[in-house]
């Protein structure tokens, strides 16, 4: 048996409506689909929304107002969301990011990808990542000495 690939991963959020528009009108990834679960925001249910990809898989978020949850602003290295885009897509909303006055970091030539970032309205930073040439040949295992790099940093620690 093989995971066939991602369909969602879900995140937190401090208001639905605020995030639809930072990933949908923003970014352009469709609303999918909002879930009430356990009832509505007024006795203390969640809101679980989808917002899809071109390949078919889901970013989600859930608001739970009366759940407690810190939500602040993440660095790269903590947690980051890095979604595959074209070069001319990524251009275009950094462009857009600039015009509306938000925050927006890159591009960053990465070796293996170009990224540029920005900041969600919940804090988390959301990468558009452009593959390069190179990009296959330096994840695959069989050639890049992952496991090794791994192993060596494992000794370090110690």
């Amino acid at each position: 048996m093989k995971i066939h690939g991602l369909h969602h991963s879900a995140y937190r959020c401090r208001d639905s409506e605020e995030t639809r528009a930072f990933y949908e009108d923003f970014l352009g990834l469709p609303l999918a689909e909002a879930v009430a679960i356990g009832g509505t925001k007024s006795d203390g249910g969640v809101l679980h929304t989808f917002f899809q990809m071109e390949d078919g898989s889901y970013i989600a978020f859930f608001e739970a107002p009366d759940l407690p949850f810190e939500f602040k602003k993440q660095r790269d290295f903590d947690l980051h969301l890095a979604l595959e885009a074209s070069e001319e897509t990524s251009q275009r909303i950094r462009e857009k990011a600039s015009t509306e006055g938000r925050e927006v970091r890159g591009p960053v030539d990465h070796g293996l990808a170009i990224s540029v970032y920005f900041r969600d309205p919940n804090g988390y930073v959301v990468e558009l990542v452009n593959k390069t040439p190179r990009h296959d040949e330096m994840m695959d295992p069989d050639k890049n000495g992952a496991r090794e790099k791994l192993a060596q940093w494992q000794r370090g620690k110690a």
